[in-house]
């Protein structure tokens, strides 16, 4: 774009600029540009409520009339148009309300009109302070009411969803909820029902309002017709202290506006970033953030003393931690799970490395395989932004292949930018799996089918097809490292075809993890630890003499050798006599029996929380850290692009972070972390760099434990009842304790169900909705039958943990089963009303 007052500009000679006039100053712009866009590019804003830059445009609300007169090129109109959908023309003279009578009347009289029924509620709404309505109207409306009239009431609030409440007197009808769920999301919402004076947005009778994105059409609605349950009431935008921030909750690195007062965060917005989440975010990032706020919040260190976890000062904490470690000598082992910022990360690498003198560390809190470490410390160590593939390179993809990956479920903002090249341009979308899910429809995505486990034969396919070439992009989810094979296959494929290749795990610090060398045989940066140069140079950065040069034990190992055989016969001493966890839970591994026995088990346990848990409850040191929102540090999203992680506000109880935390227990152990700041932490990830050594290539083997294989699939004997093969993942809403205390996102949950497809519904003698239950070599668990049209013949689908705010003790629906996908199960019809695992109504 180019701003000229002179009529012979060299800019109006491009052939894809249009030249014009607006307010008496000439302005190029691209052809196709809206008039609306055009005059902010000079500065003026033209009132508006339906336009959204994002939307499609709608000319709903009249609002943004402006003046085009004839100048003689045959260009003009009789009447005022709206400049949100006109687009520009050669030769064209727009006139605004800035200098137009005829605009500013026409915009005055819309604005009179929009306010003959709206409530005059501004003290008591949501929106007040922060409403477009409401500044127009001070701005620009008359002082008093012309209407005489009666306003227009209705009952309210409307529950459109669990979360979120309709007030339709508000309503100024600009439809941009409905092109939001129509056009980005994908997701059936309310429509404008009845007509003229009638005219009222609704919700559908047959279908409530069931998206991951609802929380949106609030943020996009221009008065406050749309308002959050959790919300609603509770504060005046203008009491609030706003920070950005970067989400928590998974590895798309959305930008948030957190607002907070006293000391409370009152709510979650979507922030402004084009590069990532645009304008959007899912819910659970939206309204998932009184996690922390739990009545079992930790903030005084606990040491166990006679059996029980009694409070204890810090310093007789530290004391008791750093006896425990001693005692264990090297044979300590690191969890420290995928949720931590990059910073701390760095600190438990170092913190195992050159106070404890181990590689036993792991952030893999979840299913893992030595092919999976091969695969990271190969494709996904030491890269940075600018040679992975982005968020605007799926745009730009000729197709995009999914290989155990659901972005709806798992990474929300992948979706909604697959989507929209979708509605673009129809990008090819391959889903390699057992069924197409409501979000892959929603994407126009076609089917690879195959059985969980059998996913390097789907790509072999692919790529022998001619699926798959120079112009694809494939993106890999984390389950794929209980499918022996996948992620080799994956790297075969890309190499073969040129394709490029991107990792999407599910949690958010799980690339940081990976970059700052939370992995048994990396070092910072991508430098294996096997490698004597990459050790010397990190020796060097971190100002130390020597670094462990074996192979560690990784999450599954570790656990394993605590609960070794021990007895008389055994002299050796277990390879693990002390853990030290940081936001770990049983459930998120696949065995969470096997976790909290060898938690149990293990000589001496240190927790580093902020709640109550099920490894505080086993520890004997408890260490409480701070919450998110009460540090800073950096996520490194599924890109490798940061996003930063800003101080929302603390209290005086606020624990210190786990930075900090570190640097005393080294300095109560006589070593020195060398960084006791969030500060220091990334100054000292700046300088470690990225590794420019050799990198094992994947399948290579280097000297360390016996590697931990990927979980084998059970051989299937044929029984009676119909079989088929486990199909599985975690869906966005689940049994987290991140949506601990969102009472209302939790609601909006989907059901747990038995998914299968029609000819296995028919061999069952079961319905849609009909009780059946799936039975493994270890449990069962027993839901409504959701028959899939999609989901191919020989496979079930059942969530990984089940549905939010299960009964007291019920267990996650993969530890009930006790398998993992790709594992054979058994169907049979319940025999009573059962409608979700674990027993009857």
């Amino acid at each position: 774009m180019s701003v000229d007052t002179k009529s012979d500009s060299a800019e109006v000679a491009r052939p894809d600029l249009v030249t014009l006039t607006i307010d008496g100053r000439t302005v190029s712009v691209p052809k196709g540009t809206l008039i609306i866009r055009a005059a902010e590019q000079i500065g003026t804003a033209i009132p508006r409520f339906c336009d959204h830059p994002l939307l499609d445009p709608a000319g709903a609300c009249r609002q943004c009339l402006v003046e085009i007169p004839d100048a003689g090129n045959g260009r003009g109109f009789p009447k005022p148009q709206p400049s949100c959908t006109m687009p520009v023309a050669e030769g064209m003279v727009v006139r605004t309300q800035v200098s137009s009578e005829l605009a500013r009347n026409a915009q005055e009289g819309m604005l009179e009109l929009l306010l003959i029924n709206h409530p005059l509620d501004c003290p008591i709404c949501d929106k007040g302070g922060e409403c477009p309505l409401q500044n127009q109207a001070i701005a620009d409306g008359r002082g008093e009411s012309r209407y005489k009239g009666v306003k227009r009431t209705y009952p309210k609030p409307i529950s459109i969803s669990a979360q979120i409440l309709l007030d339709r007197e508000r309503c100024v009808l600009c439809q941009r909820c409905t092109r939001f769920s129509d056009q980005i999301s994908g997701d059936p919402f309310i429509n404008l029902q009845e007509r003229g004076a009638a005219s009222q947005i609704g919700d559908y009778v047959k279908d409530g309002y069931d998206s991951y994105f609802s929380g949106n059409v609030i943020q996009i609605c221009p008065v406050g017709a749309l308002t959050s349950k959790d919300y609603r009431f509770h504060s005046r935008p203008f009491d609030l202290v706003s920070t950005r921030t970067t989400c928590e909750h998974c590895a798309a690195g959305c930008e948030l506006r957190t607002d907070h007062r006293q000391y409370r965060v009152k709510r979650r917005l979507a922030g402004d970033l084009p590069e990532v989440n645009e304008e959007w975010n899912c819910d659970k990032g939206r309204f998932g953030f009184r996690y922390g706020h739990q009545d079992d919040r930790i903030t005084r260190p606990l040491v166990r003393r006679d059996g029980v976890l009694q409070p204890a000062s810090w310093a007789e904490a530290l004391d008791a931690a750093v006896a425990g470690l001693r005692a264990a000598g090297h044979r300590v082992g690191v969890l420290t799970g995928g949720r931590l910022t990059v910073e701390a990360n760095l600190a438990w690498s170092k913190f195992a490395r050159l106070v404890l003198g181990t590689n036993n560390i792991d952030f893999r809190s979840r299913v893992s395989s030595a092919e999976e470490a091969d695969f990271l410390a190969s494709q996904v160590a030491g890269r940075d932004l600018a040679e992975s593939v982005s968020y605007r390179d799926l745009e730009r993809a000729g197709r995009v292949v999914l290989v155990d990956l659901e972005p709806e479920d798992e990474a929300p903002i992948i979706f909604l930018r697959l989507r929209k090249a979708w509605r673009a341009r129809k990008l090819p979308v391959t889903v390699i799996g057992s069924h197409l899910t409501r979000g892959s429809l929603k994407m126009g995505a076609t089917l690879e089918p195959c059985l969980p486990g059998d996913e390097d034969a789907a790509l072999v396919r692919l790529v022998e097809g001619g699926a798959v070439d120079e112009h694809t992009i494939v993106l890999v989810g984390e389950r794929a490292a209980a499918s022996p094979g996948a992620l080799t296959a994956v790297v075969d494929a890309v190499r073969v075809s040129g394709a490029r290749l991107a990792w999407v795990p599910r949690r958010a610090g799980e690339v940081g993890a990976v970059e700052a060398g939370c992995l048994p045989g990396l070092l910072p940066g991508g430098r294996p630890v096997t490698d004597p140069v990459a050790r010397v140079e990190m020796g060097a950065i971190w100002s130390a003499r020597t670094l462990p040069a074996t192979i560690g034990l990784d999450a599954q190992q570790m656990l394993a050798a605590v609960l070794q055989p021990q007895g008389e016969e055994l002299e050796a001493e277990p390879a693990i006599g002390a853990l030290m966890v940081s936001g770990v839970q049983p459930r998120d591994f696949a065995d969470p029996s096997e976790v909290r026995e060898a938690l149990e088990k293990v000589g001496f346990l240190v927790s580093l929380e902020q709640r109550a848990s099920e490894v505080t409850e086993r520890a004997d040191v408890v260490l409480p850290v701070c919450l998110l929102e009460e540090t800073s540090g950096t996520f490194l999203d599924w890109e490798h692009r940061p996003g930063r992680v800003r101080v929302v506000n603390t209290q005086a109880a606020t624990p210190m972070n786990e930075i900090r935390v570190l640097a005393a227990l080294a300095d109560a152990m006589g070593s020195d972390l060398g960084m006791r700041t969030v500060v220091e932490a990334h100054q000292s990830w700046a300088e470690t760099g990225a590794w420019t050594g050799r990198r094992p290539a994947l399948g290579e083997t280097a000297d360390g434990p016996e590697a931990t294989a990927a979980p084998a699939r059970r051989p299937h004997s044929p029984g009676s009842s119909p079989a088929a093969v486990l199909d599985s993942w975690q869906q966005l809403l689940d049994r987290s304790a991140g949506l601990d205390g969102a009472t209302d996102l939790q609601a909006s949950a989907r059901p747990a169900v038995v998914r299968v497809c029609p000819a296995a519904a028919d061999r069952l003698g079961a319905s849609e909705g009909t009780p059946v239950t799936v039975s493994a070599a270890s449990g069962s668990v027993t839901l409504p039958l959701a028959v899939d049209t999609t989901m191919i013949d020989g496979a079930v689908w059942v969530p990984w943990s089940g549905p939010v705010g299960p009964r007291s003790g019920e267990p996650p629906i993969h530890e009930a089963l006790g398998v993992l996908p790709g594992s054979p199960v058994e169907l049979s019809v319940a025999s009573s009303s059962i409608t979700t695992q674990g027993g009857a109504e």
